[in-house]
C-alpha cells in the first residue's frame, strides 16, 4: 500500500463538517470517476493565468471559491509543474523559493488556528528552478532560497485546484512594480508553457483592504471604487489594450482605493507577458465579488 502523504494526513484531520472537507470528498469522487489527464506535448502550450487568490484562508470556507477554482483546474490538462508569481513576495533581485521547502508560509492572522495545520507538500521543483534560471539573461542573477516555502497567494488557491499536491510548485518573486519590466519577465517565462508548465500571476483584481466596511464584510456590499475598477479592467482586457492597463495608476477609475498598494494588480502583467499574444482577449474564469472585492480571474492563451 502506498504511503500516505503529510498533506493527506493533515487533510484527514479537518473536521468533517468544514466546507473544505466537503470539497475534498467531492474532488475524490470526481478523480475516482475520471482521473485528471496529464499534459502532453500534443496539447500545445498551457495558458498563463491571473488568479485572484482571496483573503488569507477564506477561500477554503466558501463554495464560490472552491468549486470554480477546482473546475478551472480540471478544464486544463494537469500541468507538469507550476510557477507562481505572488503579490505576497516582493523581492529584488529576482528570487525563487526553495525547491522542496519543509514548511508553508502562513502569512495571515486572525483566522482559525486550524489553517496553520494545513499542509501542501508538493514534489521537488528543482528542474523547474533550473529552467527558470536558464531563461533569465546572463546579467540577471536569480537568488535561490534554501528554506522559503509557498506563501498563501500560491498554496491556498493551488491546494483547492490541485488537491493531491502531486505537481511541483515553485515561486518566483515579484521584483518590481513596473508594468513594462513585468511584461518582459513574463515574456522570458513564455517558453515554459510549451513544456507543460502553468505560469500563474497571483493577486486580486481589487484589493482595497483599508477601505473595507462592516457592510462589505457582512453583506458583500460592492463599493463603487471596486466595481468601477473591475469594469475598466474588463474593457481593457477585452480590447487587448495592454498600454491602457499599464496606465492603471492614472487611467483606472477607483484608484487609489481599489489598489492603495499595487502588488495585487501587477502580477497581471507577468500573466500577459507570458501569453502568446498579450493583446488577445482573455478568457474570464472567475468573477463576482467577495467582501466587496473583485475576484476576477482569467487565462490568456
Amino acid at each position: 500500500m502506498p504511503q500516505r502523504s503529510s498533506t493527506a494526513d493533515a487533510d484527514a484531520r479537518i473536521p468533517a463538517g468544514h466546507p473544505f472537507a466537503a470539497h475534498l470528498r467531492r474532488v475524490a469522487a470526481v478523480e475516482a470517476a475520471q482521473p485528471h489527464r496529464p499534459w502532453t506535448p500534443e496539447d500545445g502550450p498551457l495558458p498563463s493565468l491571473y488568479l485572484s487568490h482571496g483573503g488569507g484562508p477564506l477561500p477554503f470556507q466558501d463554495p464560490q471559491w472552491l468549486d470554480p477554482l477546482h473546475d478551472w483546474a480540471r478544464s486544463l490538462p494537469k500541468p507538469k509543474a507550476i510557477l507562481v508569481v505572488s503579490a505576497h513576495w516582493e523581492s529584488a533581485p529576482l528570487s525563487v523559493s526553495a525547491t522542496r521547502p519543509s514548511d508553508l508560509v502562513y502569512d495571515f492572522g486572525g483566522f482559525d488556528p486550524l489553517y496553520h495545520s494545513f499542509r501542501y507538500d508538493t514534489p521537488d521543483a528543482g528542474e523547474l528552478a533550473r529552467q527558470v534560471v536558464r531563461l533569465m539573461p546572463d546579467t540577471e542573477q536569480v537568488h535561490q532560497h534554501a528554506r522559503r516555502g509557498l506563501d498563501h497567494g500560491a498554496w491556498v488557491p493551488l491546494k483547492i485546484m490541485y488537491l493531491a499536491a502531486d505537481v511541483p510548485v515553485l515561486q518566483l518573486s515579484l521584483p518590481t512594480e513596473d508594468p513594462d519590466a513585468l511584461l518582459a519577465l513574463g515574456e522570458r517565462l513564455r517558453p515554459l508553457r510549451e513544456e507543460g508548465v502553468l505560469v500563474v500571476g497571483s493577486g486580486h483584481m481589487t484589493h482595497g483592504l483599508p477601505f473595507l466596511t462592516r457592510e462589505m464584510f457582512t453583506g458583500n456590499v460592492v463599493p463603487g471604487w471596486s466595481a468601477d475598477f473591475d469594469a475598466w479592467a474588463v474593457d481593457a482586457l477585452a480590447r487587448g489594450d495592454v498600454a491602457e492597463l499599464a496606465r492603471y495608476r492614472t487611467a483606472a477609475p477607483g484608484m487609489p482605493y481599489a489598489h492603495p498598494t499595487v502588488e495585487h494588480f501587477t502580477p497581471l502583467f507577468v500573466t500577459l507577458g507570458a501569453a502568446t499574444d498579450p493583446t488577445a482577449p482573455v478568457l474570464t474564469t472567475l468573477e463576482g465579488y467577495g467582501v466587496g472585492l473583485s475576484r476576477r480571474s482569467f487565462q490568456a492563451a
